[in-house]
């Protein structure tokens, strides 16, 4: 997979747990990794407002 895939990959799994509602903490990849800024922007796109 290229890195392109890959960080889209990452953007959808975000996305996918911020609809289910999972803490931001269940981000598989480390802190100094571009794939864990994609995974929390997808993450943020779809969670759930605080105090809805």
């Amino acid at each position: 997979m290229g890195a392109r895939a890959e960080i889209v990959q990452a953007v959808t799994d975000g996305a996918a747990a911020g609809r289910r509602g999972d803490r931001p903490t269940t981000c598989p990849y480390l802190r100094d990794s571009l794939l864990r800024t994609a995974w929390i922007r997808g993450y943020a796109r779809t969670r759930p407002a605080a105090g809805a």
